[in-house]
């Protein structure tokens, strides 16, 4: 790694969007040892053969804190003390983020590029920049994936926005700064986002850009606008020089609605266009599948207590919708949704059986819903608790989150980067009767969800033999 040493047995890494992780398995050098070995070159190395569960570590908060500032990149043979504790045999696991922390951008960004997967990149494109679109930049440029973020598309300014730009994605007042280094190329009107170059592009309509002309070919959009939401309207962005296929980050009509690891299997290679449905639909669905798939929904109700949006008022002002011009932070706005019939384009099999409504809140991020269900079978809390817990921590643990904690919170979700997560303590039953609790981060969470498909869906399209590039070294 450009001159840092890592031993080849120190880092074994998976990446899922809920954090990609490096974890650490067998015996290997966790925490401060961790440094050593990736920066340092500490001496003492034999010592690193011990059994992990006989070594000691200190805990990686304390060590950045008091270690980090006056040791980045800087070699040294002094060992700070440690704190005793005892480690499971599964060892500790590390996210890029503590990775940024312990050893800075360029150590991070040289892992995330030698354990990208293996395979032809992806052009991505987002159409729009609000909320959803800067934490799919973030996203996109702070994993490793094959997907490579070469454009922003924004209408034109009256004076130049690059800078405006920059400062909206650094900062963030729900999410925090953004991770990694991120800078700015006048000369070419680009941000430069953990190294990666992204072309700020202006244009007033999809079919007015040549992506081409920024070297961005065979391109997957992602239209984070939702002023286009049919096949038509969004067949505007295939008209466009360089794009190639066009996702929608809203619930799309007459398109496959796809929620990630519930119903990805609908896509194919030759899709041009798709929905990743609504961040209340994603929230909902992979609870409803594993209730219905166990238990039987014969009908239900889903409330969802969702945080305001863009979409409401900061004051008392017009809107076309009914109630949405009142104050958003100053009011619960009974408002509406369309979960309950998008689940059913997610779960077909639930057509008809679902009703749903919303209730605005003032709070700026994580949501709620409330799904109130009759079931076929009479089961009780504890047994829809099983299933959700078995599902939380197997072939959905990307998709659903399962929380047990008796001081849970909205803001305790924050960041999440599940669809949703049952809060099992609240879960109700009686009989055939129950109601079930699902937080979700209606920002993050969503935005990695449509992550997820969009990867599914270029692995879709190189395992059909198309934009089949060489695979990478």
């Amino acid at each position: 790694l450009g001159g840092v040493c890592v031993p080849s047995y120190l880092v074994g890494m998976y990446a899922q969007h809920k954090k990609v992780n490096y974890a650490l398995w067998g015996s290997v050098a966790v925490n401060m040892a961790l440094v050593g070995a990736i920066c340092f070159s500490l001496s003492g190395a034999a010592g690193l053969g011990a059994p992990i569960a006989s070594r000691t570590r200190m805990a990686a908060p304390q060590m950045m804190a008091s270690r980090m500032p006056s040791m980045a990149g800087v070699r040294t043979s002094m060992r700070p003390q440690m704190v005793q504790r005892d480690i499971s045999a599964n060892a500790l696991s590390y996210t890029v983020d503590d990775i940024r922390g312990m050893l800075g951008d360029d150590v991070a960004n040289q892992i995330l590029a030698k354990n990208t997967p293996t395979g032809p990149e992806r052009d991505v494109v987002l159409y729009g920049f609000g909320r959803i679109g800067r934490l799919l930049a973030r996203i996109i440029t702070t994993i490793p994936t094959n997907l490579k973020l070469k454009g922003i598309v924004v209408r034109q300014p009256k004076k130049p926005d690059l800078e405006k730009r920059l400062e909206l994605i650094k900062r963030d007042s729900i999410h925090g700064p953004y991770t990694g280094s991120i800078s700015m190329d006048e000369s070419d009107n680009s941000l430069i986002m953990n190294g990666q170059k992204v072309r700020l592009i202006y244009a007033n309509q999809p079919e007015e850009v040549d992506y081409t002309a920024y070297g961005i070919n065979d391109a997957i959009v992602i239209d984070n606008t939702g002023v286009w939401r049919d096949d038509e309207g969004l067949g505007k962005h295939l008209k466009s020089k360089g794009a190639a296929q066009v996702i929608l980050t809203a619930p799309g009509k007459g398109v496959k609605n796809i929620v990630a690891g519930v119903n990805q299997d609908v896509i194919e290679g030759s899709d041009k266009i798709l929905s990743a449905a609504s961040c209340t639909t994603n929230a909902v669905v992979p609870a409803l599948s594993i209730l219905h798939k166990k238990f039987g929904v014969v009908s239900g109700h889903i409330e969802t207590v969702h945080s305001f949006t863009n979409d409401q008022n900061l004051i008392d002002n017009y809107h076309k919708a009914d109630r949405r011009g009142r104050a958003g932070p100053l009011n619960m706005v009974i408002s509406e949704t369309g979960a309950g019939k998008a689940v059913a384009v997610a779960l077909p099999e639930l057509a008809g059986k679902l009703t749903a409504s919303a209730i605005r809140v003032p709070t700026p991020d994580v949501s709620i819903a409330v799904m109130i269900l009759d079931l076929e079978k009479s089961t009780t809390a504890d047994e829809i608790n099983a299933a959700f817990k078995e599902a939380a921590t197997g072939d959905l643990d990307d998709n659903l989150g399962y929380s047990d904690s008796k001081e849970a919170v909205s803001l305790d979700f924050i960041g999440s980067t599940h669809a949703g997560e049952v809060d099992a303590l609240a879960t109700k039953c009686t009989g055939n009767s129950c109601i079930v609790y699902v937080w979700y981060d209606n920002e993050n969470g969503y935005s990695n969800q449509v992550v997820r498909v969009v990867e599914k869906w270029a692995k879709a399209q190189q395992e059909a033999g198309l934009f089949a590039a060489p695979a990478m070294a």
